[in-house]
């Protein structure tokens, strides 16, 4: 089979929109609700009831009517008796008449007539509830007509509460089992094969053989799996396929029954580089072999017929390489199918300290660390020396600094945009 690489070179925002063009959320499944955490909510959620469903106390302290105790002070305290005490789990047992108190606790209801309730630490704390003796002396009407939750004030019945495509979060799930939902509709996440290969690679308990200078540890395997892992995707790790048509083919197999494939290395016009050839021989329609940008110029996307026409990410060996690459294409393309609509990396402006010399044409993302400066701003410095296998590069650093593709280099002083690498929440639309 013919090894020629096709001729495009795409921009970067090319190579985004394309991947991004051709990904769509995939379908849903039935979660339990703790299960359901960081998932994209696949159905609308409406309210079967009003929330709160009674008036309740917003303090522990007593009902009144405000009528009752206006002008009350520290030196003129308002006297009432106490004729009901109703503890959280309690109802009361009648309602409230002008001139009298009910002993109240957070969230306990409310009795029929009272608008107030006045907060413990602006009474004597009163004395005798539950007797017929019982009192309690209001020392302020600061709480007049307040610390009284109305029914219905969070939610009225039939009111649609949560959107299909909402992101679940804590507070999500708090409302979602407000109104009963202990299982939830949710866009199903990707599970996502990732395959190494080369001859030269080992994993770390083979580090015997690194130490003798004969192999070198697959860096990328432990990289992709955790980058997976803080994207919240099911990753199926293929192992390291040997530089073999037969080798590649039997790791590849192995990829079915998953939503995506990331793969790194492999994909050069090397003379031992057969994964190319193996996946055109697997029906893999490739839209794209490389992208104007460093690192990373060896990124390559399509899906794969074989293996049910699943998207195929192409990710260069050089570990630097690998992780922006992932960044830049493979997570935002994961998150779209896991139903995320914000899907970016969130982007600041920051002023470079640093010279970082180069050459227009491509698109450069350097790797920074950020400090904030006395007047405001955000400087980002190098974090050493930048090339594609300094994987310490990429440990030291808090966001990629954006050197745009038209631009030569740049200098101490110029403001650019950065890529903030873990940062939240994320962005519909690209900053950069």
């Amino acid at each position: 089979m013919p090894r020629e690489m096709r001729a495009d070179w795409v921009s970067v925002g090319q190579a985004r929109e394309t991947i991004l063009q051709s990904v769509a959320a995939l379908p849903s499944e039935r979660r339990f609700l703790l299960d359901a955490l960081e998932y994209v909510l696949a159905e609308d959620l409406d309210s079967p009831l009003d929330l709160p469903l009674w008036n309740n106390s917003a303090m522990d302290g007593f009902a009144v009517r405000a009528q009752d105790v206006r002008g009350a002070s520290e030196s003129q305290p308002r006297e009432l008796p106490v004729v009901d005490d109703v503890p959280a789990g309690a109802f009361p047992s009648r309602a409230l008449a002008s001139g009298e108190a009910a002993r109240v606790m957070t969230g306990a209801p409310v009795p029929e007539g009272a608008d107030s309730v006045i907060r413990v630490e602006h009474t004597d704390g009163g004395s005798g509830i539950g007797t017929p003796a019982g009192r309690v002396r209001i020392h302020s009407d600061l709480d007049a007509e307040r610390n009284v939750r109305r029914r219905g004030e969070d939610l009225r019945s039939g009111e649609r509460v949560l959107n299909r495509g909402t992101l679940l979060r804590a507070a999500e799930l708090g409302v979602a089992a407000s109104l009963g939902r202990s299982v939830l509709s949710v866009v199903r996440r990707p599970r996502v094969a990732v395959l190494t290969s080369g001859d030269e690679l080992v994993e770390v308990d083979g580090f015997a053989q690194v130490l003798a200078g004969r192999r070198i540890v697959s860096s990328n395997s432990y990289t992709l799996a955790a980058q997976l892992a803080e994207t919240g995707m099911d990753a199926r790790i293929l192992g390291i396929a040997r530089d073999t048509p037969e080798s590649l083919r039997s790791h590849l197999e192995a990829t079915r029954g998953c939503d995506a494939l990331i793969t790194s290395a492999g994909i050069s016009v090397g003379e031992h580089d057969y994964l190319r050839e193996v996946l055109l021989e697997m029906g893999a329609e490739v839209a794209f072999w490389r992208v104007r940008m460093r690192p990373g110029s060896p990124f390559a996307f399509g899906r794969v017929g074989a293996l049910g026409g699943i998207p195929w990410f192409g990710l260069p060996g050089n570990p630097v390489s690998s992780m922006v690459t992932f960044e830049l294409f493979v997570r935002p393309a994961l998150l779209r199918m896991a139903g995320r609509r914000a899907v970016h990396p969130p982007t600041v402006k920051v002023r470079l300290r640093d010279a970082y010399p180069a050459a227009p044409g491509l698109t450069h993302f350097a790797r920074v660390r950020l400090e904030r400066t006395a007047d405001g701003e955000t400087a980002a410095f190098l974090t050493g020396a930048q090339g594609s296998g300094i994987l310490t590069s990429m440990a030291a650093a808090e966001a990629l600094l954006v050197i745009p593709e038209e631009q030569a280099g740049a200098a101490p002083g110029d403001v650019l945009p950065a890529l903030l690498l873990g940062g939240r929440p994320l962005q519909e639309a690209a900053g950069y």
